[in-house]
């Protein structure tokens, strides 16, 4: 059950004349806790009725040459970073349905599912993250995360003008791909590649193992090669991003770990449960 709605109202309650009977007391309003547990027990209820794969599900093809295009535009401005949403969509994952129905049909699978039915909720509340030990790994996110001025729901905003007219499809394979991209500051954390353009490109390749889609592999190799000639000749880009495959290929996927119990321990000891190390040519770089 996600209790960040919750959260969100505690934080923000009425004021004393809102309150039943005009007293200071901590019980809201009638109707605006009759709000609050419609609004939560409809957005359970739908996630909870979702079908494993919907009707309209069409199968993923390759579009090479939409994915050249779009990388080149990206190219010329790195700034515009929607266009590498759509490489991935050109190039994608054929195979995520079939990844997303193998992991619901684990009982890890089946409990991260019912206990965390939207990443942007846990990630974005940084109140709650804020109460976690010091040094914790949700306590470093905020920390990364208020440094650069970001949010999930950021992300999934950008994702989502990348949509072109594109209807969502509302069934738990969604749901697994929304963990994908929702894990993404998750990914540049835990592996200390930064959000500079060489850092993105060595995420986009260590996720290949856990995401095996050509479009990531494709940007981060063929990123990587127009950094490098944009570099100091000895600038080890290449051996950066070919590094991090071989990083990611020992990692478990992070997206099919629970999140909200991962933010609670030590930075340290979340890498070593990952399969994590440190990478040693990015840094060089």
């Amino acid at each position: 059950m996600d209790l960040a709605e919750f959260h969100r109202f505690a934080e923000a309650l009425p004021p004393a004349d809102a309150l039943r009977g005009g007293q200071d007391s901590l019980v809201p309003a009638d109707h605006a806790l009759q709000e609050l547990l419609a609004a939560f027990v409809a957005r359970q209820e739908k996630h909870r009725e979702l079908p494993l794969i919907h009707p309209d599900r069409q199968p993923l093809r390759y579009n090479p040459v939409a994915a050249w295009k779009h990388f080149r535009i990206l190219g010329n401005d790195k700034n515009l970073t929607h266009e590498a949403f759509h490489v991935f969509d050109a190039l994608p994952w054929v195979g995520v349905s079939d990844a997303a129905c193998a992991f619901l049909g684990t009982s890890q699978g089946r409990a991260i599912y019912a206990s965390e039915p939207y990443l942007p909720d846990i990630l974005d509340d940084h109140a709650a993250l804020r109460r976690l030990p010091k040094g914790s790994f949700g306590q470093d996110y905020c920390d990364f995360m208020e440094r650069d001025n970001l949010t999930a729901a950021g992300l999934v905003a950008e994702f989502e003008m990348c949509r072109s007219g594109r209807a969502r499809i509302d069934d738990r394979v969604e749901w697994y791909l929304d963990r994908l991209r929702d894990t993404h500051d998750l990914l540049h954390l835990l592996t200390g590649f930064g959000r500079d353009t060489l850092g993105e490109q060595c995420v986009l390749t260590f996720v290949f193992k856990q995401r095996p889609s050509i479009g990531h592999l494709f940007t981060g190799y063929a990123g990587a090669v127009l950094t490098r000639l944009n570099a100091p000749w000895r600038a080890p880009v290449l051996r950066a991003v070919i590094e991090a495959r071989q990083i990611g290929k020992n990692c478990l996927p992070v997206a099919e770990q629970p999140i909200r119990e991962l933010l609670a321990l030590p930075a340290g000891e979340v890498r070593k449960r990952l399969g994590l190390r440190p990478a040693r040519h990015y840094p060089e770089a």
